[in-house]
């Protein structure tokens, strides 16, 4: 039978699209209400806060956030090359932005330590081409401003315009003016996407690829926490395969390790990672995690004071951190061309970890966000920070695990964990002056348990999917190896190379009829299938196109043992014979046959069907060259005798074909050559004489 298709009335797209910008163009009272409140959904849900049912979940949340914010913002400003003030920044202005814009209840959005690598690399390359010395250790500034040359050293100075006033900028302004600029464009291109609505970009980054780039970039940041872990000065690697140099500069100077800083860093790791694996064990009796680091800098900032250990030890410190706020700048336009190809990466990747971690707990906690304002958000997290003297943010997964786990019911938790990052900004920075940068190194280096705790999980997911593992190694292994960026886009174009080389080599089967039923399956899969006499069935499991065609005809020729155009040349070539044969008088072919025995001979014993059924419900869609393959072999196995049925075509393979001229001008012979079933298919063929 065949079933009747629904006529689709035709759009008038340029109707529509007029319609659609006339709507937008216009803008009623209740519109522009209705637009403020789906671009600050804030507006929305706090006017509904429920205060008796959610405020002490929040503010526990907000505040053991906040205390586990601080010590990680001071951490990660090692990661990101500034000082230590401006990751404060960062934790505080990108917890109140997205308070306002984001539409996850529960994020956790701030300083990020895969992020902060991204930017520190750009940041040191540029410092780099500047002409500043990186491996200078300066001393503290003594000033508050970001304007003051670290030290004699280093001299190099920019004429920058600030404020109206032509200023000479030293390394410790211009390393700022770099990642300010980064993460403008970072955030301008966040908005650019969500204003065209290229959310899906994020579909090309699979699981294995993100999971294989966070555990390149965490070798990488481990790597360049070594030397503050044993208090060496070794030469800051840059560009393709610094794991490596940095490595090999390590072991040279090994000799020259700092045993103050030695016996901290193994003092510290033991205490975080037994405090670590303690908290993972009794999590489900903790109200709250522990605030193991805070407990560790404390302490080990009092340590140091008292006994004097950058003194007596010379023993690396962060310095002198500045209070209160920076007088907002406007980054410079002159580095935004800069590091205009650099931000798009860190845009992707900030967006891609901030709507994936949005949508995972959406689902855990039934509410739906909104992909595309969440792009808005992280983009204006970017954009307004980067005025402030902020650099790039993104959502946390360990943060957010925190936050969900203490009770966090919507985005009031970040605003107690920017109060708290504030009280540190203004009153309680200039104390943390004799931390000793192999605990922040520490803090950094534990912190990345989860990422390399993927090792583990390769032969697990080895044996789940191959092709996945070998994503995951190939991304992995670039983005620690070469560069994070590069890393990121090799993993990228690695993984659709997959995709395009299992459509070109798909699974192809000739099926056999479960016995007793109207079903079919593979033969060489499954037991006591039987073979339909003189029908063979063919099944392709792709989407048949030009990159696929011939992998398609020489699986058919394979599993149906004939190949109909070698066929028809030897039947050709056979009758050509006789007839010369006959022209000479000799009524005796070549073989010694007669004629009505050569016509016998014609058939070849191999041809054992007279039909072949095409299963095509894993044929998704058919391109030109798809159509005229099937074309082709209609054509060529009908010169045989032999029928070429179709089972299981989707509407836009059967679309194609008709708009291809499979079944003729007039459509005639379509249900004689279309099947919906491959049961209907084979009783159809077993009826042909």
């Amino acid at each position: 039978f065949l079933m009747e298709r629904k006529t689709h009335v035709k759009v008038n797209r340029k109707e529509v699209m007029l319609a659609k910008l006339r709507k937008s163009c216009s803008c009623p009272p209740q519109k522009l209400k209705t637009f403020l409140m789906d671009f600050f959904p804030v507006l929305r849900w706090l006017p509904k806060y429920r205060c008796k049912e959610y405020i002490w979940g929040d503010v526990m949340s907000g505040l053991v956030i906040g205390i586990i914010l601080v010590p990680q913002a001071i951490a990660y400003s090692l990661l990101a090359g500034l000082k230590p003030i401006y990751s404060l920044y960062t934790s505080f202005f990108a917890n109140i932005i997205y308070f306002l814009m984001g539409t996850s209840r529960h994020v956790s959005v701030g300083i990020f330590s895969l992020i902060s690598l991204m930017v520190g690399q750009v940041v040191d390359r540029e410092l780099l081409l500047a002409g500043f010395d990186l491996n200078d250790d300066a001393p503290a500034a003594s000033g508050d401003g970001p304007l003051q040359n670290d030290n004699l050293s280093n001299t190099t100075a920019f004429n920058l315009t600030i404020v109206g006033i032509n200023a000479q900028c030293g390394k410790e302004c211009y390393a700022i003016g770099i990642a300010t600029a980064l993460t403008f464009m970072a955030g301008v291109y966040q908005v650019l996407m969500g204003i065209f609505r290229l959310g899906f970009v994020s579909m090309y980054l699979s699981e294995s690829v993100l999971d294989g780039f966070a555990t390149g970039a965490s070798l990488t940041i481990l790597t360049a926490q070594v030397k503050y872990l044993i208090g060496i000065k070794i030469p800051r690697s840059q560009g393709h395969g610094m794991l490596v140099i940095t490595w090999i500069n390590i072991f040279r100077n090994i000799s020259q390790a700092n045993l103050c800083d030695v016996i901290t860093s193994i003092i510290c790791i033991v205490v975080l990672v037994t405090a670590k694996e303690l908290g993972d064990r009794y999590k489900h009796k903790l109200k709250f995690p522990l605030p193991t680091e805070l407990v560790v800098i404390v302490v080990a900032t009092l340590v140091s004071h008292y006994g004097k250990l950058n003194e007596v030890y010379a023993s690396s410190v962060s310095g002198a951190i500045p209070t209160g706020f920076i007088p907002p700048k406007v980054p410079e336009f002159n580095l935004m061309l800069r590091v205009a190809l650099d931000a798009l990466p860190l845009a992707i990747v900030s967006f891609v970890f901030t709507v994936s971690l949005s949508e995972m707990f959406a689902k855990k906690y039934a509410y739906t966000i909104r992909a595309n304002q969440e792009m808005f958000a992280v983009g204006f997290c970017n954009i307004i920070p980067s005025f402030f003297h902020s650099f790039a943010t993104s959502a946390a997964l360990a943060k957010t695990l925190v936050k969900t786990s203490t009770g966090c019911q919507t985005q009031i938790s970040g605003v107690i964990s920017a109060m708290v990052v504030l009280l540190v900004l203004l009153f309680l920075a200039p104390l943390f002056y004799s931390l000793q940068k192999c605990v922040l190194a520490c803090i950094i280096i534990v912190s990345l348990r989860g990422a390399l705790r993927k090792f583990r999980d390769v032969p697990a997911r080895y044996h789940v999917n191959k092709v996945d593992t070998l994503v995951w190694v190939v991304t992995m292994s670039a983005s620690a190896l070469v560069s994070t960026e590069i890393g990121l886009l090799v993993g990228i174009v690695f993984s659709m190379l997959c995709i395009i080389v299992r459509t070109q080599r798909p699974r192809t089967a000739l099926l056999g009829q479960i016995q007793d039923t109207s079903f079919y399956e593979d033969d060489l899969e499954y037991e006591n299938l039987s073979a339909v006499p003189k029908v063979k069935i063919f099944r392709f499991e792709a989407p048949l196109y030009y990159a696929n065609r011939n992998y398609f005809l020489k699986s058919l020729y394979k599993l149906t043992n004939l190949d109909p155009n070698l066929e028809a040349a030897r039947r050709k070539k056979y009758e050509k014979k006789e007839k010369q044969h006959l022209k000479k008088g000799n009524h005796r072919t070549a073989n010694g046959l007669g004629i009505r025995e050569t016509t016998l001979q014609l058939v070849p014993k191999q041809i054992d069907f007279q039909a072949l059924v095409v299963d095509c419900s894993s044929i998704s869609f058919l391109d030109t060259t798809g159509v005229n393959t099937l074309k082709e072999i209609l054509k060529d196995y009908k010169n045989l005798n032999i029928s070429v049925l179709l089972a299981c075509c989707n509407p836009s393979v059967i679309d194609s074909l008709k708009r291809g001229g499979y079944f003729g001008k007039d459509f005639g012979c379509m249900q004689e050559m279309l099947f919906y079933s491959i049961h209907n298919a084979v009783l159809f063929a077993k009826d042909q004489k």
